[in-house]
């Protein structure tokens, strides 16, 4: 039995990397307790474990009385003093015994210990070898797809790609090469829990800081991000280099650097833009190329109001309004977007306004004249009190519109 034990733990020790120590301690601990329940039961044992070649030794901890009751606890000092010289009432001694005896139900539990070991071992070193790694990117193969979930094979372990993490669009295979986002990893009592993502913004961010040395290194730095997964991504960045712009190192030479970031994205769209500290600054950056005509900005309710012309309100709003959110996200501000109006894009509304300005008529009144193709101060040119009488004024009214022209 020693030469298997001592193959164990040289096995133990060589393959998986489990201490010789560490080993021992779980075997001596499954045979004791095994014996103790089977065989053995109620006597007190204690196991060792010779490290160097294997060997099992187990002694029976027997009480000495001058009256035995309970022989598997207890030994007469007569008996005592025959295995140990000089042994007194009530001292523990230590008999040994024939290991066999510990019987085959304790070589089972001591087989089911070092494998139960073996697994909790490989749990442990998982967790340990991936804690680490949380925020950064890993590379796997696909497994299996269940209940929308994707399993992952990450070499080490297996790791999860929950459906709420993963990119609207995006579909896999069995054996299909993936990069994710090492989100969480969870101890468990099944074990750790590794949790991938390729939908969070911060998946995005990790490629950028992959793909470009200068955010590597801290030169250009992102300060704002929004993401729609599989859709757009819009990232505000700033560079402490005045020397080095952060944009175009973020695109790179003809636009290589982003590139290769979108094609890991599936074709995801990529704005990235420079960040400025005044939000009127990067509204009208965020939302290029559509340009606001109005801008209204309530520090109070943290709101801000954008006015563009018609044909640059698509632009603005975006797809299933995808850009005003993402705008919206980006600069940390709720945003409203409305049709500019210019004062001469109602000239029937101009013109009654003018008139009952000028001439202190009731807008009412301003209207039915401006109905009459009467818009404008020269419009009132040869109009006599019995034209509008005959249009529908009574000829009061007739006559105080003519008088209040003439006065003019």
């Amino acid at each position: 039995m020693s030469s298997e034990i001592l193959s164990v733990l040289e096995y133990m020790e060589k393959e998986k990397g489990i201490s010789r120590v560490d080993m021992i301690a779980t075997i001596a601990n499954a045979l004791k307790t095994a014996a103790q329940k089977g065989v053995n039961s109620g006597q007190e044992l204690k196991i060792e474990i010779n490290p160097k070649n294997g060997a099992l030794k187990a002694w029976a901890v027997l009480k000495v009385v001058d009256s035995v009751s309970n022989p598997k606890q207890e030994i007469h000092v007569e008996k005592a003093q025959a295995v140990k010289p000089g042994a007194v009432l009530g001292e523990l001694l230590e008999k040994e015994i024939d290991p066999s005896t510990l019987g085959r139900i304790a070589a089972q539990t001591a087989r089911q210990a070092v494998m139960q070991r073996i697994r909790q071992f490989e749990k442990d070193r998982i967790y340990d070898d991936f804690k680490d790694m949380v925020g950064n990117i890993v590379t796997g193969t696909v497994r299996r797809r269940e209940r929308g979930d994707i399993f992952i094979d990450l070499g080490k372990a297996e790791a999860l790609l929950p459906s709420k993490e993963q990119v609207p669009g995006e579909e896999y295979q069995a054996g299909d090469r993936i990069r994710c986002l090492l989100l969480s990893i969870d101890s468990t009592p099944r074990g750790p829990e590794i949790i991938l993502s390729r939908g969070s913004p911060k998946f995005v961010r990790r490629l950028f800081e992959l793909e470009v040395t200068e955010i590597a290194d801290g030169t250009v730095k992102i300060e704002a991000f929004a993401r729609e997964p599989g859709y757009r991504t819009k990232i505000a960045v700033i560079s402490s280099d005045p020397k080095v712009d952060p944009v175009g190192a973020c695109v790179g030479a003809r636009g290589a650097r982003v590139k290769t970031i979108v094609r890991e994205l599936g074709g995801e769209k990529i704005d990235i833009i420079k960040h400025f500290a005044d939000p009127r600054e990067m509204v009208i950056e965020a939302l290029k190329p559509a340009v606001p005509r109005e801008i209204t900005i309530d520090d109070k309710t943290h709101r801000i109001l954008l006015k563009v012309a018609a044909e640059d309100l698509a632009i603005a709003i975006g797809r299933k309004g995808q850009n005003a959110r993402l705008t919206s996200r980006l600069i940390g501000w709720r945003l409203d977007i409305e049709e500019f109006r210019a004062v001469g894009d109602d000239p029937r509304g101009t013109a009654i306004a003018a008139l009952s300005h000028r001439y202190g008529f009731d807008p009412e009144v301003a209207a039915r004249l401006v109905d009459m193709g009467i818009n404008s101060p020269a419009a009132f040119e040869g109009v006599e009190a019995e034209d509008l009488a005959g249009a529908g004024f009574t000829p009061e009214q007739a006559q105080d519109i003519v008088g209040r022209i003439a006065a003019k």
